[in-house]
């Protein structure tokens, strides 16, 4: 069997364009990725964090376990106690935490701030 000079010529040397096009599908498909999976996960991961970051006493929270309690002591940056019953305590990592349903009161302000605020009145 022979190769006709027709078919010789043919698979010279390759062409930069038809390259690019084969390299094309690939790429697309890292950009469909990235905005459909990467960037709403990053997102999400965030406001988990802010979620997290903004705990404070008096918050009723729900931890990926399930437990909800109201929020007693934020102990340090890693741990809070909540209270699932009446005199029953829990220690619980942040990360945990997988929800806030209820935002507590504002810390008490001093004497002072509060008798500004009235006096503005």
């Amino acid at each position: 069997m022979l190769i006709t000079p027709a078919y010789a010529q043919a698979a010279g040397a390759g062409d930069t364009n038809s390259m690019l096009m084969s390299l094309l599908p690939f790429a697309l498909i890292f950009v469909i990725m990235y905005f459909l999976i990467l960037r709403p996960q990053q997102k999400k991961v965030r406001d988990h964090a802010d979620l997290v970051k903004n705990i404070r006493r008096g918050d009723t929270v729900v931890t990926s376990g399930g437990l909800v309690g109201k929020v007693t002591k934020v102990v340090d940056d890693d741990q809070i106690e909540f209270e699932i019953s009446d005199g029953v305590r829990v220690r619980q990592m942040r990360q945990m935490i997988s929800g806030v349903r209820a935002k507590g009161e504002p810390a008490k302000e001093s004497k002072e701030a509060a008798k500004d605020d009235t006096a503005a009145k």
